[in-house]
């Protein structure tokens, strides 16, 4: 057989706008045809055996995560801007091309807060959940369902869109997926130590999740979907509820009988006592914090979720900071993970 002689470097030259006979343009020459390396070429190909390490560092974990569901809380802060909102949506693509099957169920405080500001809204909060009047349920309904579930459904379609990896933005609402009913809490009196009823208004607690349309998304052989889920849920009477987002996400990843559940927020994790970040803990660990005052605001809502999640089964929760890049690829795919793990002992 004849040997082929592939003439490459011609082609080279005639990228750089050079014929043959003129001045070398040793730049526009590809690396494998050039004499020497130079000082930036010597990096990015250190670089690229550290990556080839990491990857196969991650091997194990991957083999861990191959097909499991992982339900993802993203919200706070950490979903405010768009650079970082494009980051995440690109992690989530990467975990569904690695096997995993990501669900994301958002947040959006800071942005209702901001609408309700510029409506002259006063909002109220108790046990970090907020008091939800017909104006402020209205909002809550409008930004959660309309513009942040439609924008992170377009960044994971937009970061997704070589592979054909796309966000699909549904609310608890459809199909029946969120059941709820009206949430209750009750204050003490610290004069009388009386307790009464707090009425936090249109807040729900989740009381039924029907998984179908998850399940149909994201066992599809055909289709790369990622569901983008609001915490918005309807009563048996019909009546529409806002629904804290870390518990939607708790009922969700026990009705999918998840692998993990991560919990994005805009703290690196919880803090004791101390200060410091707590890296693990178990269930009773975690009702100290909360009995002793040490866990506060937000935080215990998120506590209460992770345990909740942990005894419905799912085999840990992380909490984890959702600002700092690639914190989901650091949590599932290295040893020491990322955040604050709760499980069962």
């Amino acid at each position: 057989m004849e040997r082929v002689v592939f003439r490459v470097w011609p082609t080279a030259l005639r990228r750089s706008g050079k014929n043959r006979d003129g001045p070398r343009d040793t730049a526009a020459i590809p690396r494998y045809l050039a004499p020497v390396m130079n000082e930036t070429e010597r990096q990015s190909e250190e670089r690229s055996w550290e990556t080839a390490k990491t990857l196969a560092e991650a091997l194990p974990y991957i083999q861990v995560y191959d097909r499991e569901t992982v339900v993802i809380k993203y919200g706070g802060h950490a979903m405010g801007e768009s650079a970082v909102a494009k980051q995440f949506a690109a992690d989530v693509v990467l975990l569904k091309l690695m096997g995993v099957n990501p669900v994301v169920v958002h947040g959006g405080g800071p942005q209702i807060s901001a609408m309700l500001d510029k409506a002259g809204v006063k909002s109220a909060f108790v046990d970090g959940l907020r008091v939800t009047d017909p104006a402020t349920m209205e909002v809550a309904e409008m930004v959660l369902s309309g513009a942040v579930n439609k924008e992170i459904a377009h960044w994971i379609t937009m970061a997704g869109k070589e592979a054909d990896v796309r966000g699909v933005g549904l609310s608890g609402k459809d199909a029946g997926l969120l059941t709820v009913e009206k949430t209750r809490r009750t204050k003490r009196d610290p004069d009388s130590m009386i307790e009464h009823e707090v009425d936090l208004g249109f807040v729900g607690e989740p009381t039924k999740v029907d998984p179908k349309l998850i399940k149909g998304l994201i066992a599809s052989e055909t289709e790369d979907w990622v569901p983008v889920i609001a915490p918005i849920g309807v009563a048996e009477d019909g009546q529409t509820y806002n629904v804290n987002a870390d518990t939607v996400a708790g009922a969700v990843a026990g009705s999918l009988n998840a692998k993990r559940m991560l919990l994005l927020t805009d703290v690196p994790g919880v803090k004791g006592a101390d200060g410091e970040i707590i890296r693990q803990m178990t269930l009773e660990e975690a009702q100290g914090l909360i009995d002793t005052g040490v866990a506060s605001g937000g935080m215990i809502p998120k506590l209460e979720t992770a345990m909740a999640v942990v005894r419905a089964g799912v085999e840990a929760v992380v909490i984890l900071d959702g600002r700092r890049p690639h914190a989901m690829l650091v949590e599932l795919f290295t040893e020491f993970g990322a955040g604050t793990l709760v499980k069962a002992s």
